[in-house]
């Protein structure tokens, strides 16, 4: 069923240009185009910065209803859209839908306030569905991020990296490649604040396949030392990118991580630095194992997690397909 999508989010990365398209823009929209939908973009963060938030609010009322759409498919960022905004729309009989990115930290400052002006939003974060109920909202999915099939793959032909980790160097993580490149591992990192930089989406893509060992350092942005207290983790976009393009993933553990992998099968977790050199060396040097494992990983996206299945799954709480 193709459907008629008002896509209300943002183009560019925290809405600079400067830093290339963002995330929501090369997954989101991308997969939604992919599956063949009508895709109509309204770039709330660029026209708030060009109009100021009322007369920006104002033209967003104006852009859906003269589209009329099957459903408005939002990514909020902060408070540039109205809470009555949104609650406008819905009240009008347009269908609105909220993919909440942050429960994991916002729910109580951000999501809990928007949420019950949506005919239905999601979360990634489990432990915030029942706080949900618990307010008496009730229209909230748990879903799960994904791997857009339409902008991942294997691409790479050749290993070419040991080990590699792309995402900004929050908390510990510089310290926890520097104990692996002192533990004597090729460690290769790119992102904003390495000195390598930012990789282009392609080149990205390119990394994880040709990587032996892609790292996904899920909760090293938080200032902690590892045998101080538990990793509590959370489960990252980029383990199903990694996987969805082929490459081999070593992840910190997270909660609800075996709901969607076969741990030690499908990817491999560790849950300190101690852990994780031993891991990484056991891996480098079982080339055929590591190859199997990367090769279910793929299989498991394949198959059950790209962005197609989650918002077919969306698409069908809003009663809009079969």
């Amino acid at each position: 069923m193709r459907l008629r999508i008002a896509y209300i989010a943002s183009r560019w990365d925290y809405g600079d240009p400067a830093r290339g398209l963002s995330f929501e823009e090369t997954n989101f929209r991308s997969a939604l185009e992919g599956m063949g939908h009508g895709v109509h973009p309204y770039d709330f963060i660029a026209r708030h910065k060009q109009l100021g938030k009322r007369t920006m609010n104002d033209e967003l009322l104006q852009f859906v209803a003269d589209m009329s759409p099957d459903v408005a498919v939002f990514v909020l960022f902060k408070d540039e859209i109205d809470i009555e905004t949104v609650r406008s729309l819905t009240a009008s009989g347009v269908r609105t839908f909220n993919w909440f990115c942050d429960d994991h930290w916002r729910f109580d400052s951000f999501s809990r306030h928007y949420a019950p002006a949506f005919s239905l939003v999601s979360t990634t974060h489990a432990e915030s569905v029942p706080r949900y109920h618990r307010m008496g909202c009730q229209n909230v999915v748990l879903s799960q991020w994904a791997c857009n099939r339409y902008g991942y793959g294997r691409r790479a032909e050749h290993l070419t990296h040991d080990v590699t980790f792309v995402g900004q160097p929050y908390g510990n993580r510089r310290a926890t490649v520097r104990r692996l490149c002192t533990a004597g591992f090729d460690v290769h990192s790119w992102g904003y604040g390495w000195k390598s930089g930012r990789l282009e989406h392609a080149e990205m893509v390119q990394v994880f396949g040709s990587s032996r060992i892609n790292l996904n350092l899920s909760n090293a942005w938080r200032e902690r030392l590892w045998r101080r207290r538990p990793a509590v983790g959370q489960i990252k976009a980029r383990i199903f990118e990694i996987a969805g393009s082929g490459g081999f993933v070593l992840t910190e553990r997270a909660p609800h991580l075996a709901d969607y992998f076969e741990l030690e099968h499908e990817l491999s977790t560790f849950s300190d630095e101690d852990e994780l050199v031993e891991k990484v060396a056991y891996w480098l040097a079982n080339e055929e194992e590591r190859r199997s494992v990367a090769d279910a990983g793929y299989r498991r996206v394949m198959s059950e997690h790209t962005y197609d299945h989650r918002f077919m799954e969306i698409f069908r709480a809003l009663e809009l397909g079969p």
